[in-house]
């Protein structure tokens, strides 16, 4: 047999066993045959395949949401999805062939906003928040688990103790965690306890004196001081603008932290199926530690990093604006935070009519303040325009998001409706008249349904059921056009993406309670905003969000489909796999 020959055998020998497998293939999958072996011998000839995945629903959540039968991968990019007979013909004798045993395949999820450095010191920390997410049922509880904590861990004198996940809305009868149940607990160490919308905190007597707050400090304009009642004593908790000076003095990781902390941190966004993560506040120190992790190849994921307007210039000056843009050792420079207001469940975000509750600290007619005049919020925004980066815009209060789009029409004054990647962090209680704006400006909103279960009652409380059944309007904006996204602020709530797919779809509260049925989305739209559409959030349409051909290999495998179960039982729908690049960065036990 002359080297013609048997070259023409083994080719017809792989079209044979290629027909072969696509036909096991289809057989496994319950799907009717179409096409005969020698129908599939004159498709071809193919790129081969590493990884051919089958045997369950693909999600590739392309323009025709199509549900492939099978999705072949190679060199981290995703070579076919589509029916098995026709991605089969991607098999080599080299090709490893893996059945979903009827799971859920679908593209992985791509972080609309969190704080993601945030995650490289939660190890270190204790879990407060109140249950079902933590322990923080009530000042007792926390007090307890603080406790519990400091023994465990063995903390010595002088040592600060750290935690996050405080949430005051929830405390029964309305007994907030103050300095002096701290103090009376731990006299001899500073005790931080962050507030669940970390824009604050409570510390006791040696926490402030660690960071320098005392009844002489003045309250800086947009910030909160509590002070103890009859006294100018601060009584523990601090927000906003007040808690910036202690934010910044967090300790900084030595470079094994560094490493362990961001492994740490990986792992913790691929369990929740995420291959797209966010760093939402960057100031320059964070942006060195993370940049430090990523030299020394700890990234598992992609991590985009938004640097803080204060310290753009800083930033700059070491991270030139060609260093932008593109990822290095999976993480990019994504573009400038603006933060324009606090938090809603903290009283912090800025209304155009008064909280119902007062202020924080008993202010009345209290409609919170905007962290900065208009004037600067303008400049700073011309300047990203100048930059030519996006800009993501923390607001909440519908008079930050009125300042916001005010900022927009002085800084895009040229042409105020030309696309410019412009996106509103949470926007949860937008107005119907600033959806049509968001339209106009081509501003992409990204919300956050999870607050319908979480601080529900607070804002009913805080703003009136009306108001509060129209936080994050993500059904009027789909309809008027919009593709928002969907986050969780991580660490503000936990990382948890079917979770937060749930709340968008049926926006139920913690106590069980309807909010706002009328903005509630389908599954697939769930899905799109945390996938398709937030990928175009990042400028990566091209290569994200979707499971097409070209596109990287970032996958996801569920135990089940959200598009085919009960709606309320999205929640409880659990990651087996997350893949990056092609690679399992996470697979459940």
């Amino acid at each position: 047999m002359n080297m013609a020959t048997l070259l023409e055998v083994l080719r017809i020998a792989r079209i044979a066993l290629v027909a072969a497998i696509g036909t096991a293939a289809l057989t496994a999958c319950g799907q009717p045959q179409e096409s005969s072996p020698a129908e599939v011998a004159v498709a071809v000839p193919v790129e081969a395949a590493e990884v051919i995945y089958y045997g369950g629903d693909i999600l590739t959540l392309d323009a025709d949401n199509t549900v492939a039968e099978a999705l072949a991968v190679a060199d981290g990019r995703i070579l076919a999805a589509g029916r098995a007979k026709t991605v089969f013909t991607h098999h080599t004798d080299a090709t490893e062939v893996i059945d979903l045993g009827g799971r859920t395949m679908a593209p992985g999820f791509i972080d609309g906003h969190s704080h993601y450095f945030n995650a490289l010191f939660l190890a270190e920390q204790v879990n407060l928040y109140p249950p079902p997410a933590g322990p923080g049922a009530d000042v007792d509880s926390i007090v307890a688990e603080l406790q519990r904590f400091a023994a465990a861990s063995e903390i010595p004198a002088g040592q600060m103790i750290m935690a996050y996940g405080y949430d005051d809305t929830v405390m029964p009868d309305g007994r907030l965690l103050n300095r002096d149940d701290l103090d009376a607990a731990f006299p001899d160490n500073p005790v931080r306890v962050d507030h669940i919308s970390m824009h604050g905190a409570v510390l006791n007597s040696r926490a402030l004196e660690h960071y320098g707050i005392g009844a002489e400090t003045e309250t800086p304009p947009g910030g909160v001081i509590v002070r103890k009642p009859g006294t100018n004593e601060p009584w523990g908790l601090i927000m906003e603008t007040a808690f910036l000076p202690v934010f910044e003095q967090t300790p900084p990781l030595t470079p094994e932290q560094e490493i362990a902390g961001t492994q740490a941190a990986h792992r913790m966004y691929a369990a929740a199926g995420i291959t797209t993560a966010q760093e939402g506040a960057t100031h320059l120190h964070q942006l060195q530690a993370l940049t430090r992790a990523a030299d020394a190849g700890a990234h598992s994921i992609d991590v985009v990093v938004f640097p803080f307007i204060t310290d753009v210039d800083k930033i700059l000056a070491e991270f030139p604006l060609e260093l932008w843009g593109e990822y290095r050792k999976r993480l990019k420079i994504g573009g400038v935070k603006i933060t324009i207001d606090g938090s809603p469940q903290g009283r912090t975000a800025a209304f155009t009519t008064p909280y119902l509750t007062g202020g924080p600290s008993g202010e009345e007619n209290w409609k919170g303040e905007l962290f900065a005049p208009q004037e600067v919020i303008n400049q700073g925004l011309k300047k990203v325009y100048g930059l030519g980066v996006p800009v993501t815009f923390h607001v909440n209060g519908d008079a930050a998001i009125d300042s916001l789009i005010t900022a927009h029409e002085f800084a895009a004054a040229d042409d105020p409706t030309r696309y410019r990647n412009v996106t509103a962090i949470h926007a949860q209680f937008t107005r119907r008249d600033q959806i049509d704006a968001f339209v106009e400006y081509q501003i992409r909103p990204s919300f956050y349904t999870l607050h319908t279960y979480y601080f529900a009652e607070a804002h009913i409380a805080n703003r009136g059921p009306e108001q509060a059944a129209y936080i994050s309007p993500i059904r009027d904006s789909i309809d008027a056009g919009l593709r928002p996204t969907n986050h969780t602020d991580a660490p503000v709530v936990p990382l948890d993406q079917m979770f937060m797919l749930w709340s968008a779809v049926n926006r139920v509260s913690r106590a069980g309670d309807e909010i706002g049925p009328g903005q509630r989305i389908t599954p697939l739209e769930g899905l799109k905003a945390m996938t398709l559409w937030a990928a175009e959030q990042y400028g990566e349409q091209d290569s994200k969000g979707s499971l097409e051909a070209g596109k990287v290999a970032d996958l996801v495998i569920l135990n089940r489909n959200p598009l085919a179960v009960d709606p309320m039982s999205i929640k409880d729908i659990r990651i087996v796999e997350t893949i990056k690049d092609g690679r399992t960065v996470y697979r459940a036990e």
